[in-house]
């Protein structure tokens, strides 16, 4: 390990869901924009494995990486602000831990010892924070502790940065405190004793933040005696108490954090020396004040499932402002409940006023016939549609049924004994019965056909895209859906499957296999996205 390395751990106090993650990522996207090399890893204190197997409703969505790793939504805010495309090492649980640790202790690894969370559960972690820069590429690498400080779980990973502080020398690690400062109505003031309690149960751990950033609520904003409050009573100078007040977009809090001096102060504790000026500040300044004077508002239907918990789909509705923010408009999210279309049968209300219509990605059966009627919908109605993975398969059964006359075909996840499987289980997975394993998760190669929306949207005639699925394209029915006027836009050829469907005749009709939204990034609009933000502003405007 590499003395000039520097660590920045990012800790929460009081309760769970302040913005740790956007915390990270904006100080990612702030130390990047002055020339440094950084990466952000998630260190979670759960149980599992991973967020793989966990309900939508509890965690949000799961985020996939190039190398098929199913991490938690955190990782995707890194990506999006860093622009960078991180690995199974940017993430670990307490779950991952315990079971790397007692495979090794089965193997006889750890040569009879008695197991214990000292040393041998720390250790695990100690080199899971220093194996994302084994090959010393980063300059600084910022971890984040899920949950909040004071959790009974947490206590291993807290214990296991205090001793890798001293390790690397106190010199080179940053300690950032999040939390939260209540205003009482009744009291008609700003409580800072919350905090006071949260650093002192971190320093009853045997950390001290160096560093605290203090979410406020409404105009209930940080001043100068509350700064000078919290750093007496946290044993913080007043200079590094930092505001993160309720904004319109996540993409304000770098420059909110960059004009409260909080990555130059970072710097200095670290003993960085700056190199380059700040290359991103403007370009983030632009995108704000972009997003914030559209030309013009559009309506987009996302059909699901998930609506009550829209961090089910983070990365699509990211993805819609970066893309929507690029082209100049702000698209206005209309949340459809295809359970509910089912019974009722309402399109024409739900979709008065809508201008483009997504179906997300999904598991199990509730409300695929509402996506389907959906998928038929947009199709006979020309309205501009996107349909990713699950979405795909349920306009892939949709024009089989109402196109081709296949009646009654569906997928086999749905209907086993349907006598069209249009969308079926692959032959090489049918006999695996572990949760997961029957996956297709992470980056593949897809072939683009020339004369298509996917080619004119990517510009290249070779994509790589990522997956989390475990039904496909039943290729015994590609000839007659071709023939009945499916164009197939896309293929991964190496396993000879579907990757992207789209129809002729239509403003912007496109299905993929694969996830577009997890490669979707502040700087970088993904292709797909903005070809169809442009196609729902042409529909918009030829009205």
């Amino acid at each position: 390990m590499k003395r000039d390395t520097k660590y920045i751990f990012v800790f929460g106090g009081v309760i769970s869901g302040l913005g740790k993650g956007i915390v990270a990522s904006s100080l990612g996207y702030l130390l990047k924009s002055k020339g440094l090399k950084v990466t952000i890893q998630k260190l979670d204190p759960y149980l599992n494995v991973d967020p793989g197997t966990m309900n939508p409703f509890q965690h949000g969505e799961v985020f996939v990486l190039d190398d098929g790793s199913e991490t938690d939504l955190d990782l995707g805010h890194y990506e999006r602000f860093i622009d960078d495309s991180l690995k199974s090492i940017n993430t670990t649980s307490s779950g991952r831990v315990y079971w790397d640790v007692l495979e090794r202790e089965r193997k006889g690894d750890y040569l009879g010892d008695t197991i214990q969370v000292i040393p041998h559960i720390t250790n695990e972690i100690k080199r899971r924070i220093a194996e994302v820069n084994k090959n010393n590429n980063y300059d600084i690498v910022i971890a984040e502790v899920g949950g909040t400080v004071g959790d009974i779980e947490g206590l291993p990973f807290y214990e296991a940065i205090r001793q890798f502080r001293l390790e690397i020398g106190k010199e080179n690690a940053a300690i950032v405190h999040t939390t939260l400062l209540p205003f009482i109505n009744a009291a008609g003031e700003i409580k800072t004793k919350p905090t006071q309690h949260s650093v002192m149960k971190l320093r009853e751990i045997g950390l001290e933040p160096d560093f605290l950033v203090c979410r406020t609520e409404s105009n209930n904003h940080l001043n100068s005696h509350l700064k000078k409050k919290l750093g007496l009573f946290c044993n913080v100078e007043t200079n590094h108490v930092f505001e993160s007040p309720d904004v319109e977009t996540i993409y304000e809090i770098p420059l909110v954090l960059h004009n409260q001096n909080f990555d130059s102060c970072i710097m200095k504790k670290l003993n960085i020396n700056n190199i380059e000026k700040d290359k991103n500040i403007d370009y983030l300044e632009r995108f704000i004040k972009k997003f914030k004077s559209p030309n013009y508002e559009v309506n987009i239907a996302i059909c699901g499932k998930y609506n009550e918990l829209h961090d089910a789909y983070k990365s699509i509705l990211e993805a819609f402002i970066h893309a929507s923010t690029h082209n100049n408009i702000k698209s206005n999210i209309i949340w459809v409940d295809t359970e509910k279309l089912e019974i009722k049968k309402n399109l024409d209300i739900e979709f008065k006023d809508i201008h483009g219509i997504l179906i997300p990605g999904g598991f199990g059966n509730r409300g695929i016939e509402g996506k389907v009627l959906c998928a038929q919908y947009a199709r006979e109605k020309k309205i501009p549609f996107f349909g990713i993975c699950l979405g795909m398969q349920c306009a892939v059964i949709e024009y089989a049924r109402n196109v081709c006359k296949l009646k009654s075909a569906n997928s086999t996840e749905f209907d086993d004994k349907t006598p069209y499987p249009v969308i079926d289980i692959m032959h090489d997975q049918k006999d695996i019965t572990r949760k997961g394993a029957t996956m297709r998760l992470g980056s593949y190669s897809c072939d683009i056909k020339e004369e298509s929306i996917i080619y004119e949207s990517y510009k290249n005639i070779k994509i790589n895209e990522r997956h989390r699925h475990r039904y496909e394209f039943n290729n015994k029915y590609l000839e007659k859906m071709e023939n009945e006027g499916l164009i197939i836009g896309g293929v991964n050829k190496k396993l000879d499957l579907v990757e992207t469907i789209e129809l002729k005749n239509h403003p912007w009709y496109v299905g993929v296999q694969f996830h577009p939204e997890l490669k979707s990034r502040l700087m970088n609009v993904h292709p797909l996205f903005d070809s169809f933000i442009k196609s729902v502003s042409k529909y918009y405007n030829d009205l």
